[in-house]
């Protein structure tokens, strides 16, 4: 496995609750993990909104303290750069989404060292609903960040709305994209009360903490 785990996305792609959940299952294998709110953009559903709940569970949450951990301003503490280099942490980073927020990566790149890099895909959102749209956005992220991206993730939902039938046309559209791009899915990630039948791709069962996505 990887030492970093760094999720990039478009704005509502859902990456927040995966990153968040891929830190819980790497606290199942590993003693020290720790998760870096990289989202400088959305001042929603980021990584420090869940902080203290994450400490409970083990989690070391990385983000701006004090007066700045509300601000919706570009910081990325330097504290981040520390656990992505300490040997000792596997370390989740949430990025936040679009050109403006992917840049992070950029920032960090010199520290990432062993990193696995994944885009978070929500075929339910205006900018990722079709192949072409998806492609667009891989591509621009990708540019900007300048970095390689190692997997997809099929991430289709809408919240408490979300179906089977949704999924599997996210895994649908994804396939085709991963075929062009010539980059795997990782997993397809379905809520809690979804059974995990019926799908073609590994499956990430996961918790929402987020009260809601937009």
């Amino acid at each position: 496995m990887a030492k970093n785990y760094a999720f990039i996305g478009l704005f509502g792609s859902g990456k927040t609750e995966v990153a968040i959940n891929w830190a819980l299952k790497l606290k199942e294998e590993y003693d020290k993990v720790a998760i870096i709110d990289g989202d400088i953009i959305s001042p929603y559903f980021r990584t420090r909104d869940v902080a203290e709940e994450l400490e409970e569970m083990g989690i070391v949450p990385v983000y701006p303290r004090g007066a700045l951990r509300n601000a919706d301003l570009p910081i990325i503490t330097g504290a981040a750069i520390g656990y992505l280099s300490n040997p000792e942490y596997k370390t989740v980073m949430d990025v936040g989404g679009e050109e403006n927020g992917v840049v992070v990566l950029g920032y960090v790149k010199p520290y990432l060292g062993d990193v696995e890099i994944s885009m978070v895909v929500n075929i339910a959102r205006p900018f990722s609903s079709t192949v072409d749209g998806i492609i667009r956005a891989y591509e621009q992220l990708r540019r900007v960040a300048r970095i390689k991206v190692d997997y997809l993730i099929n991430n289709a939902n809408l919240s408490y709305e979300t179906t089977p039938e949704l999924i599997a046309k996210g895994e649908e559209i994804l396939s085709k994209v991963s075929e062009i791009i010539e980059v795997p899915v990782k997993f397809t990630v379905i809520p809690e009360f979804i059974s995990e039948n019926g799908f073609r791709y590994p499956i990430f069962k996961i918790k929402r903490f987020m009260k809601m996505e937009i």
